[in-house]
């Protein structure tokens, strides 16, 4: 790509992957709060200033990684975990539930008040429109992606959460375990195993399966229910 068409690609996809982490840690931080523990007020975490929740890799080098592996098609990403006690929750395991749900339910209704902005440019005309309407359009995409992705049921994702807070408590236990490797886990199932599966001529992209494909499906729901189908 030349350097306008990396600095265009760059411009349509920042500023919904920037507002998308944001509202989501912002919002478990505000969800903790108001359960019971205002770990993350005091921290400051409870904003929506994108630096507060920036992580060197998960904001920065992830999403730039993906950007150049994907031909500029795609960015992902994800912000500094917000800090949350879940010892002062009111009610931990409920609450635990509650926090962890905050972030992707964020990122699912950015998604649709995405999708109806987009009716709200058609009063624009030109490069203004098509930038905003590719802004719009790229903001329901990497909110839904992000939603599907955290509420897979692995910690630390929500989704992990959400599981350890629902399972019984000798699995809940088990599964609380992976906090640490986690991410790891994660790791190797978007990059390694693709390659891998490369090498072998298998298809090994379990992120396409798990990720992809449900955020795709879940688009389309969004936008039909939005009028735009």
């Amino acid at each position: 790509m030349s350097l306008d068409q990396i600095l265009f690609t760059a411009s349509i996809w920042v500023l919904p992957v920037m507002l998308a982490v944001t509202l989501h840690e912002a919002a478990h931080g505000w969800a903790a709060w108001r359960l019971g523990d205002d770990t993350a007020k005091r921290l400051g975490r409870v904003t929506f200033n994108p630096l507060k929740h920036i992580d060197p890799f998960g904001t920065v080098l992830l999403p730039a990684m993906l950007l150049f592996l994907s031909g500029g098609r795609m960015m992902f990403g994800f912000a500094k975990p917000v800090p949350v006690n879940f010892g002062r929750l009111r009610r931990p395991r409920r609450d635990m539930i509650l926090v962890a749900a905050a972030g992707p339910g964020t990122n699912l209704a950015i998604a649709f008040l995405s999708a109806l902005l987009l009716h709200a440019i058609s009063v624009l005309s030109g490069d203004l429109r098509m930038w905003l309407g590719y802004n719009l359009f790229n903001s329901v995409w990497i909110n839904v992606l992000l939603c599907i992705f955290n509420m897979l049921p692995i910690p630390p994702l929500d989704g992990g959460r959400v599981a350890v807070g629902l399972l019984p408590r000798p699995l809940a236990m088990r599964l609380a375990r992976l906090e640490r490797t986690g991410i790891m886990i994660i790791l190797i199932a978007i990059f390694v195993l693709p390659w891998v599966g490369g090498k072998l001529g298998v298809d090994l992209n379990i992120f396409h399966w798990l990720v992809v494909q449900p955020a795709e499906f879940l688009s389309k729901v969004i936008f039909m229910l939005t009028g735009h189908q």
